[in-house]
Parts: C-alpha cells; structure tokens; sequence
C-alpha cells in the first residue's frame, strides 16, 4: 500500500509548491498598482527582480523536499511517469494549467540535473497547441465606439480608476480623441476592447486594448505615467511598431495581473502578430513557460525543415561560440573553453553577467536569452565545419554519439544583424539613424547603472525595426562600480614619449576620450557619431549619470519615441 502512496504523495508536494509560487506571484503582482500610486519605482523594480527568483526559489525547495521523500526512487523512471499522472489529474481543469505543467518540467529537470531531458515524462505536447479553457467572464472590456468618440473614452476611463488624481483627465481625453480620428476616420463599425488589467513597468503604467474592425484587429495603448501633480495619459499609442517595442524581448517583464495567460497571450498576439507566443508569456511575466513555448516550437520547426546548423555570420567572438540555423531567427551560444587574449574573464564570471542580465531592467537594449542543460541535437544537422568547430573549441562542452550532439550549458537569443555587418551595406540615412541608435543604446543602458565595457560594434545588433541592441556580455558591470577618468598630462619629454601608461591604471578605470581610438574605424561613420553623441567621449557625461544613480534616481527611458508624446504633439 505504500508504495503505491509514493507517487500520489509525490504529486502532491509538487502541487502544494505550485499553489504556493502561484499565489505569491499574484502578491507581488496585484501590489504594482499600489507602488505606481504611490510613486515607488525602486519598489517596483524589485519586485520585478523578487518575481523571477521566487520562481526558481520554489522550485529548488520543492527539488529538495522530492529527493529526500522519494530516496532511492528519485531517478525511477516508472515512478516518475506515476506522479506525471497524477499531477496532471489534479491540474487538468486549472485556469493555469500551461503553467502548472511548466512547474512539473522544472521541478523534474532539477531532480534530474546530470541527465538528459526525458521528453516522454516531461510535459512537452510539441505537436500540438492546446489552450487553457476559457474564462466564464471576458478578460477585456468592450465598448462600441460612437461617432463622437468622446463618450467611449470617458466610458473607458470609468473602469481605470486610480488613488491619486488625474492632472486633467478631460484635456487627456481630448488628445485621445484627436490621435484616434487620425488613424481611424469612420469609425461607425469599431468596437475597442481593452484587457482589464492594467500593465505596469519601472514608472509607467499601460492599458492595453485593441480597436476590433470586423474582426481585423489593431492596436490601442494608453500610457500612464503619475509625476508631482497627479497622473496623465503620456500619449496613445496606435502603430504596430510602436506596440511592438513595448512588447520587446529586450525589455524587462510586465508586472500585470492575469488569470488565464493563454487567453491573455492569446489577445496580445492579435494587435502584435510577428510576436512568438513565447515572447508574450516572457512579457507578461512568466519567463520559465516561454521557455517552454519557445522549445516546442523549435522542435516543430526542426521537423518542418532540412537545413542545417551553420556557424553564425560576423566577427567569431572571443569569449562565445555562436551557431545558427538559417531557416530560424535565434542564435545559440556556448562559453569557449579558452579565451583569447586580452579577455581575462572567466567561464563563472560569464555566467554571472548573464544572470545579472536577466534580473536587469533591460531597457529596450539587452536582448533576452534562455539558458538549458543538456539540450539534445540532431547531429546530422550540423554543417561539417560547425562541427570541426564544435570539437575544436567547445570539446568538453559537448557529448556525442553516432546521431546526437548535446550541449550541456548553452545559451539561446534572437537573431539580429551584428551592427558592424548592417553598417557595411547601409545607405547613408541608415547609416546616421544606426549610428544615433548606438549612442543612444549606450546612453540608456547607462541610465539603469549598465556600463556595456566592450562597446565595439560588433558587440550590438539591428533588430527587425532598426533599433541597436547590445548583445555581448562577458564585460558589462554596473556603472557605478568604475571610475572614469581623464588622462594625466605628461611631466615631461620621458613620459610623453612612453609606449605604454605613465600613471597608475586600477582595473575599474575608463579613460573616454580614448573612446574614438578604437570605437569605430570608418572616418565617415566616426565623424556621424561625434556629431550626435561627442559627449560620450567626455568623462563629465559618465560622472553626471553616475551622481544622479548614486542619489538613487530612476532615470526614465521610454519604450517609444518622445515625438509620440502628447506633450510634444499637442504643445502643452
């Protein structure tokens, strides 16, 4: 008889723990609103931080507590498939099951840390795409949009209510109306349908809607920010592009209140199509299952296509062995086991940066990654030179059999055009807009205490919609742990003609008018960079941004373009 208890009881110490993370989750959640009324960004900030690394903290106490009740049946295969179905006995009318299952899959995979994935115990379904049950009572509010407008929007606001006032909600309105009738001139047969929960993030709080035509859908996001004299609406924003960066995966994730995610992903998907379901669940605060979105749909993409993994385009790195498959738009990325002079960082210290990176408020300039273990390959889709390269550079990295290759720790990101590459063949209008995105990349990832240390080009990427992101870790630390310095004149003759530093130089020391030395090469692209962000090159932009983050200011850094604002629109 209990034997047979084993597997129930196991299942239940797994539910028990996912009932707990999940309803801890909402806490620090369903608090935001509070924080935003009350002003407390470094508040929200943390909690931001404390929501990922609740997830991981259950999830290795629940790894503890299974090993030491199963004992010895800890690594039993048979027992495992038991608890499996259980545990899916019990979550299978959950509201949030995706996720439920995704807990499972965590929970198994670190009782199974030095093993391969066993996809058949695992909740994987990579062939098909299930949903969570729909709720009884629609996620979104729905509001015919008359021919005024005017009364749908006040309408809207009735159900976003706010402990602090609005600084002047009718003239906010106003501007509302105007940005809408630009876009959408008869508006007879529109409904607008907004989700109820309202969407917050560092100093701005979003409601997220969509303009429905027919079932042809469009975006509508209202942004929400609460200065000195109360709120106001920032601007509305009405362009896929513009939503889209909002909803980057360069971002840091929303803190945002939701019941069913599916359903939630679901609608987010409808005025952001080109983004994966993956990113969505990323973005709305439930990382770890877009991981799990995110793998089933590369094991769909591997057995719809035939290419295969080639070594990535662009300057090899010193530090990251990167590969790629052409048909896909990620790139996948593996420590070296040695690193080429001058690096001196080390394999740990690589993966501290990275682990810092994904607690960070990315800002719009640090693209997101998934990092697995033991991840499983088809080896026939390994170009030969990849793996020469695979062997030559990465040999304990990696196992192989005669048909698997599997990488015991590699890191996964999105596809982008390496800065230096998109520069070569750009116009010179792309060129002066790259070049303005690089500095301004620098500038605000500055702003949230992120010094990138390796800034050449080759180290950012375009995206999709030409924004630059940095994407090479291994050098980046906080902004206020160096010291920027300017370069000592020298005493005399001696010490003017010396190869090599005359003064003392600690480890943390930047010297930024030797910037221009080796940033960039082309003269051309050199010149355009000074003109738009020559301050870069002086010590007295990195000591002012430093002064204002050790006063504990939060810099603010928008997720869209300030000539969207309603104050810069409308002249207020």
């Amino acid at each position: 008889m209990f034997e047979k208890l084993i597997p129930y009881d196991a299942a239940h110490i797994i539910l028990h723990e996912y009932i707990k993370y999940h309803h801890q989750h909402k806490k620090i959640t369903k608090r935001a609103k509070i924080r935003f009324e009350y002003k407390d960004w470094s508040g929200i900030q943390k909690d931001a931080r404390a929501r990922i690394n609740l997830y991981r903290k259950i999830v290795g106490k629940t790894t503890e507590k299974l090993k030491n009740f199963l004992d010895q049946k800890t690594h039993d295969e048979t027992t495992w498939w038991k608890i499996k179905e259980m545990y899916f006995d019990e979550i299978v009318n959950f509201n949030t099951r995706n996720i439920a299952e995704t807990f499972f899959n965590s929970v198994f995979r670190h009782t199974h840390k030095d093993v391969e994935s066993n996809i058949e115990v695992m909740f994987i379904n990579a062939t098909g795409t299930y949903r969570e049950f729909k709720s009884t009572v629609p996620i979104y509010h729905t509001f015919e949009i008359e021919d005024a407008a005017e009364k749908t929007i006040q309408n809207l606001f009735k159900h976003y209510e706010f402990d602090v006032p609005y600084q002047d909600l009718n003239r906010d309105i106003e501007f509302i109306v105007k940005t809408f009738k630009e876009k959408f001139i008869a508006h007879h047969s529109l409904k607008l349908e907004v989700l109820k929960s309202i969407f917050f993030r560092n100093k701005g709080a979003y409601i997220v809607g969509r303009i429905n035509d027919n079932n042809n859908y469009s975006p509508f996001v209202l942004s929400i920010l609460n200065e000195d004299k109360g709120i106001y609406i920032d601007t509305l924003l009405l362009e896929y592009n513009d939503i889209s960066s909002i909803f980057s995966y360069n971002r840091s994730y929303f803190l945002v209140d939701v019941d069913i995610m599916s359903e939630m992903v679901d609608f987010l998907k409808s005025i952001v199509p080109t983004k994966s379901l993956g990113e969505l669940y990323n973005s709305i605060g439930f990382n770890k299952h877009g991981k799990t979105v995110f793998y089933r749909d590369f094991i769909r993409h591997l057995k719809s296509s035939n290419d295969q993994f080639i070594i990535a385009p662009g300057i090899e790195g010193m530090v990251m062995l990167v590969f790629t498959l052409p048909s896909y738009n990620m790139v996948f990325k593996i420590i070296r086991e040695r690193f080429a002079p001058p690096k001196k960082v080390t394999e740990r210290e690589v993966k501290e940066k990275y682990e810092i990176v994904s607690l960070h408020d990315r800002v719009g300039r640090m693209t997101d990654s998934h990092m697995f273990e033991n991840l499983i390959f088809d080896k026939r889709r390994f170009s030969d030179a990849l793996l020469e390269e695979l062997i030559k550079e990465v040999p304990t990295k990696i196992e192989l059999t005669e048909d698997t290759i599997t990488f015991k720790h590699i890191y996964v990101e999105k596809k982008m055009i390496p800065l230096n590459m998109y520069l070569e063949s750009a116009n010179i209008e792309d060129r002066r807009e790259a070049i303005n995105e690089y500095g301004k990349a620098i500038k605000q990832l500055a702003a949230v205490n992120i010094f990138p240390g390796d800034m050449l080009l080759k180290n950012f990427g375009v995206t999709r919609l030409k924004r630059v992101v940095f994407y090479d870790y291994d050098e980046i630390g906080f902004l206020t742990d160096f010291r920027f310095r300017r370069i000592p004149q020298p005493r005399d003759e001696y010490e003017e003609m010396s190869a090599g530093a005359w003064f003392h130089v600690e480890p943390n020391d930047i010297f930024p008018e030797e910037f221009p030395r080796f940033l960039i090469g082309d003269p051309q692209i050199k010149q355009l960079f000074l003109e738009m962000h020559g301050d870069l090159y002086d010590v007295k932009f990195w000591r002012d941004t430093q002064a204002r983050l050790r006063e504990g200011e939060i810099i603010t850094v928008f997720p869209y373009r300030k000539r969207l604002k309603f104050k810069n629109r409308f002249e207020i």
